[in-house]
């Protein structure tokens, strides 16, 4: 199976302006662990996750003055459509985090994360009754 039929399409974007409360709200309300942050004045795009909110907050830091952009990982390592959720699950599994921005060129596609890949897991390994 490939990235593209695993991943979640509508992906929850904010940017680098918003705090941290501002995402994760807009994280919890959606029900995902993740956000892509685009800054139109850089080139990339970043992601915060839940762990990001969670590492800055363990530190003290007010997360209604603390912006998103001093926070997210823009060594993001992107997945494509076309990879297999195998090589998703390696990638995630090589630099130890739980969520891959998928790019399709230089357009955001999606995000697929470690629950995806167990939905997957699951639909495939779960044994039908007859």
């Amino acid at each position: 199976m490939q990235v593209r039929e695993a991943m979640s399409s509508e992906i929850l974007v904010v940017g680098p302006e918003h705090t941290l409360r501002q995402a994760a709200r807009m994280m919890s309300a959606r029900g995902v662990g993740s956000a892509v942050v685009i800054d139109p004045d850089s080139e990339g795009v970043g992601i915060m996750t839940e762990r990001d909110v969670l590492k800055a907050i363990g530190a003290g830091l007010d997360p209604d003055v603390e912006r998103t952009g001093a926070h997210l990982t823009w060594d993001v390592v992107y997945a494509g459509p076309d990879w297999t959720v195998e090589e998703a699950a390696a990638a995630m599994a090589r630099g130890g985090f739980r969520h891959l921005v998928v790019l399709d060129g230089r357009e955001v596609a999606g995000v697929i994360s470690v629950r995806d890949l167990m939905r997957v897991w699951a639909r495939e390994h779960t044994p039908t009754v007859t």
